[in-house]
């Protein structure tokens, strides 16, 4: 094997490609712990006399630096590779816990927002971007099932993280210093098994492509698509997937980061209340449920097309958010399968925008864009706490509890994911004029007769018919 740029280990041709995914789930395992952040706003609220808009901040920090950062170094992870990103990730996401720790101990919470929302986000987005576009080179034949297998280890994370930190809440303490300790020992185990995946991950050799699979005899019949980062931007589909994502994410983060006490608050009142150790379990079900989505709904979208799976989670998901609004705290159960559909369309949002930006806009800079769009992740990442947290707060000081403190936020919620699943039925396919030059320096399919459009055009309509690929779902709509 060959080193390049110093970071980039480039395989050799016996190279086993699904050694690849277990690389990006240490780094996805690892920094999906912030989705159990939930489990940390009670300790800190009781600890520090804060508010839960106030214990909400470092999340709702980390998650703004995560876009921020994904969108700034989506070229690096392009020009420098996934193994530069991780180690970049692996350091600013533990020294962000380490930070946190100290500010624990010093009793200084801006120090937690700092570390575990500053210097933890920019951990946070290098490594959700490292290994993506990695992945898709990997696996051309299968780009939905690639990055459902990675990112939904960034929705399973909480799954170990959530017991794992109330156990250790509960043998520390939940005071200052106990909240501090268990800071510690996260950013030094986290640092250790990060560091398997920088060990682990390759990229494949220029050219390569996976043993008896070709592109298929309609794809080599036209011009491959083939957008910049910087002329993605410049496009309606790329502002209306950001659009979409962020409404998307706006709706599920904002029960993800207060799951734990919003259960409990639903049925506080009820013949069936919830206690703390079941709501743990609960943000561990949310977890699988944002896991489980990542990785089926994603896969399924090779087969359905993007579009169509996208009317799924927007369309599915307010009709689910109604059932919370007129019927969660009639029911535990009910509540909780309800509450896990969202999760699982949130999670596989995440994993099916990066096949869904190859779709429309190729592979060449599909890192860049990727980055780019998660933008739309840093506002949802402080709207949808926003509104949740403040909405609740504002509702308690007005001397409501239980279902009643979340209904304003669940109607907004609704509304959100209402107005995504329009946004997505204005996507179409990125004009030509957006195109890269090809070798001869025109641009894609722009200099065709109108007879050679009228061949391609059939051949895609031949093929949606007859395989109903993901690119099919962005053709036939």
């Amino acid at each position: 094997m060959t080193v390049r740029d110093g970071f980039s280990v480039v395989a050799p041709p016996t190279w086993n490609r699904w050694l690849v995914p277990p690389a990006a789930l240490a780094i996805h395992l690892s920094i999906g712990q912030a989705y159990a952040w939930s489990v940390f706003k009670s300790p800190l609220e009781s600890s520090l006399q804060i508010s839960g808009t106030g214990s909400a901040l470092p999340f709702q920090v980390a998650i703004f630096f995560l876009g921020l950062s994904a969108a700034f170094g989506g070229k690096f992870v392009e020009s420098r590779g996934p193994r530069w990103a991780m180690l970049v990730s692996t350091i600013s996401f533990a020294s962000g816990f380490l930070i946190s720790a100290l500010g624990m101990y010093l009793g200084q919470y801006w120090l937690v927002v700092v570390g575990y929302g500053v210097v933890g986000g920019i951990g946070l987005g290098i490594g959700y971007i490292a290994p993506v576009s990695t992945l898709m080179k990997w696996f051309p034949d299968r780009p939905g099932l690639a990055t459902g297998i990675a990112i939904m280890g960034f929705g399973g994370g909480a799954i170990i993280a959530s017991p794992w930190s109330t156990a250790m809440l509960d043998a520390f303490g939940k005071t200052t210093s106990g909240i501090g300790s268990t800071f510690l020992v996260h950013g030094i185990v986290y640092a250790v098994f990060m560091t398997l995946g920088i060990l682990l991950v390759r990229v494949p050799p220029p050219g390569w492509t996976p043993p008896g699979w070709t592109p298929s005899a309609v794809a080599k019949s036209i011009n491959p698509i083939k957008v910049s980062a910087n002329n993605a931007l410049r496009t309606p589909q790329f502002w209306l997937l950001w659009i979409v994502l962020c409404l998307n994410v706006t709706a599920g983060i904002g029960i993800l980061q207060k799951a734990s006490p919003m259960i409990q608050d639903f049925f506080s009142g009820t013949s069936t209340p919830v206690a703390v150790a079941a709501a743990t379990g609960f943000v561990s079900l949310l977890s699988l449920a944002n896991m489980g989505g990542r990785f089926a709904w994603s896969a399924l979208s090779d087969r359905t097309g993007r579009k169509n799976i996208y009317r799924v989670y927007l369309g599915v998901g307010a009709l689910a958010y109604l059932l919370l609004l007129f019927a969660g705290d009639s029911s535990v159960a009910l509540f909780v399968v309800a509450a896990m559909l969202i999760m699982s369309f949130y999670g596989a949002g995440f994993a099916t925008i990066p096949a869904y930006l190859k779709d429309l806009f190729g592979t060449f800079e599909v890192g860049a864009i990727h980055g780019r769009l998660l933008t739309a992740w840093s506002v949802a990442g402080v709207l949808g706490p926003a509104i949740v947290d403040a909405l609740a707060d504002s509702g308690e000081a007005a001397g409501k509890s239980g279902a009643d403190l979340y209904t304003v936020s669940f109607y907004l919620m609704t509304g959100a994911l209402v107005i995504g699943f329009v946004a997505n039925e204005l996507i179409r396919p990125v004009h030509s004029r957006f195109h890269e030059p090809d070798a001869s320096g025109s641009r894609d399919a722009e200099e065709k007769s109108g007879a050679d459009d009228s061949a391609a055009k059939k051949a895609d309509e031949d093929e949606d018919a007859a395989t109903a690929s993901s690119t099919s779902g962005e053709q036939s709509s």
